[in-house]
C-alpha cells in the first residue's frame, strides 16, 4: 500500500489542513516535553516554503463531555494555547490561535490567512463529535480547507473526525513524519534484516496479545520482560509470589510457549529476577530489592524487574541482531532502583549496529529518561500506534489517505 506524501500536493496558494499530534504534557501552564512540536515542524516548514497557508488541527489531553463541570475543568486544563505560543518560537511566521473549533472566528481566521502563514486551532476534543468521527463536524473542518495532511503518527490508529473524517472530503497525503514512521516499523515487521529481536515489556500480557503472537512470526527471537513476564513463568509452573499475574492469560502463554517451539522461534524470559516486598510508594522512593532465580521467588515476594543474568541474556542478544523492535519496559523503570534491566537493555541498543526501534510510550520516556535516544534509529511518537501497527492492524488514519 502506497500513499500520497506531502510531496506529492501542489500545495502553493492552497489552504492545507494538516492534522498534527501537539499532544504534549502541560503542568501550570508551562509545556514539559515539546518532542511532539518539534517532530511535526518538517511537514509544517515545507508546506510554509511552498507558500500553503497551514491550518494545524490537534488534540491535548482528554475532555469528559458527559459531565459539565469536568467538560469545563478539561477544557480549561487542556487549552492549545501555551502550545500555539511554544510553536511560535520555533517557526518563522505569526502563529494565530484561535481559541474556538468552529463558528465565525475560526472562518475569518482562515479566511483573513496569507501564504506562509500558520493558524492553530482549539483542541480538537472540545467537540464531543471527534472521537466520534462525528460527519457533520468532519464536513465542516473540511470546508475551512483545499487539501489534507496527516502528520499525526499518536493518533492514526483513532478513527476521529480530524483524523479520518476531512480526508473523506478533500485530497489527502500523509506528512513527513507519519512517512518516517510507516517506512521504519513496515520495514521492521515486513523486511527485517535478520537476525529480527522482538522485545516485549510493560504490566499485562492482555495489553499485547495479539503483538505476542504476530511477533512471534515476524522475528527470530523474542524477548519477554516487565510485568508480563510473570504470567509467562506462572505459565511454565514456576511460583512468582505476589507479583503481576495476567490470570486469565496463563492458557495463552502456554500456547505462545508452544508456539515458538513449533515455529523454531527463541522464547526467552527471565532467569532471574529482581524481587521486594511489595510496590515502591512513592513509585520513585527507595527501595530494598534482592536478586533471585526466577524460579525462586518467595511466596510474599514481588518481582519488579529482571535480574543481572537476565539483563546480561537479553544484552547479549540483541549485539547480533541486526533488527530490533522493542515495545514496553523490563521493570518499574521510573524508580532508580528498578531501573537496571531497562537500562541494561536499552544500552546494549545503544552499542548494536542493527536498526534499533523504539514502540513509542513507556519504551521511548525510559530511552530518553535513560539518555539514549541519540542513539536509537527510531523512536516512534505514537505507542498506541505502533502496537497497532506491530499488531498487524490497519490505522484508520492512515489508510483513509489518498494512494498514490
Amino acid at each position: 500500500m502506497s500513499k500520497k506524501t506531502v510531496r506529492d500536493l501542489e500545495v502553493s496558494g492552497k489552504t492545507v489542513l494538516v492534522r498534527v499530534d501537539f499532544n504534549v504534557p502541560i503542568k501550570g501552564g508551562n509545556i514539559t516535553d515539546e518532542t511532539r512540536i518539534v517532530k511535526a515542524l518538517p511537514t509544517i516548514n515545507y508546506l510554509l516554503e511552498n507558500n500553503a497557508k497551514v491550518v494545524l488541527f490537534s488534540h491535548l489531553g482528554k475532555v469528559d463531555h458527559k459531565d459539565p463541570e469536568k467538560c469545563e475543568a478539561d477544557k480549561k486544563k487542556n487549552n492549545m494555547e501555551p502550545v500555539a505560543a511554544r510553536l511560535s518560537q520555533h517557526v518563522s511566521c505569526p502563529v494565530t490561535f484561535v481559541s474556538v473549533t468552529r463558528g465565525a472566528e475560526l472562518e475569518n481566521a482562515v479566511k483573513n490567512m496569507t501564504e506562509g502563514s500558520i493558524v492553530l486551532v482549539q483542541n480538537t476534543r472540545y467537540e464531543k463529535g471527534e472521537s466520534k468521527n462525528d460527519p457533520e463536524l468532519a464536513k465542516y473542518w473540511a470546508s475551512l480547507g483545499d487539501l489534507f495532511v496527516s502528520d499525526a503518527f499518536g493518533s492514526v490508529h483513532r478513527a476521529h473526525a480530524s483524523t479520518v473524517g476531512i480526508s473523506e472530503h478533500l485530497p489527502s497525503a500523509v506528512g513527513f513524519l507519519v512517512e518516517k514512521e510507516l517506512k521504519f516499523l513496515g520495514d521492521a515487521v515486513e523486511n527485517p534484516e535478520r537476525p529480527f529481536v522482538g522485545i516485549l515489556g510493560g504490566a499485562k500480557v492482555a495489553d499485547k496479545l495479539k503483538v505476542i503472537s504476530n511477533l512471534l512470526e515476524k522475528c527470530d527471537t523474542l524477548i519477554i520482560g516487565g510485568g508480563m513476564a510473570y504470567t509467562f513463568l506462572k505459565a511454565q509452573g514456576k511460583e512468582v509470589g505476589t507479583s503481576l499475574v495476567d490470570m486469565e492469560q496463563i492458557d495463552y502463554c502456554k500456547e505462545m510457549i508452544e508456539k515458538a517451539e513449533k515455529l523454531g522461534k527463541k522464547l526467552l524470559l527471565p532467569v532471574d529476577t529482581t524481587i521486594a516486598a511489595s510496590f515502591p510508594d512513592p513509585i520513585d522512593g527507595e527501595i530494598d530489592v534482592k536478586v533471585v532465580p526466577s524460579s525462586e521467588i518467595p511466596a510474599d515476594m514481588m518481582g519488579l524487574d529482571i535480574g543481572t543474568e537476565t539483563a546480561k541474556l537479553y544484552a547479549d542478544e540483541v549485539k547480533s541482531a541486526k533488527t530490533v523492535v522493542w515495545n514496553g519496559p523490563m521493570g518499574v523503570f521510573e524508580n532508580p532502583t528498578l531501573a537496571a534491566g531497562t537500562k541494561a537493555v536499552a544500552a546494549a541498543l545503544a552499542e548494536t549496529e542493527a536498526t534499533t526501534i523504539i514502540g513509542g510510550g513507556d519504551s521511548a520516556a525510559a530511552v530518553n529518561q535513560l539518555g539514549y535516544a541519540d542513539k536509537m534509529s527510531h523512536i516512534s511518537t505514537g505507542g498506541g500506534a505502533s502496537l497497532e501497527f506491530l499488531e498487524g492492524n490497519g490505522l484508520p488514519g492512515v489508510d483513509a489517505i489518498d494512494e498514490l
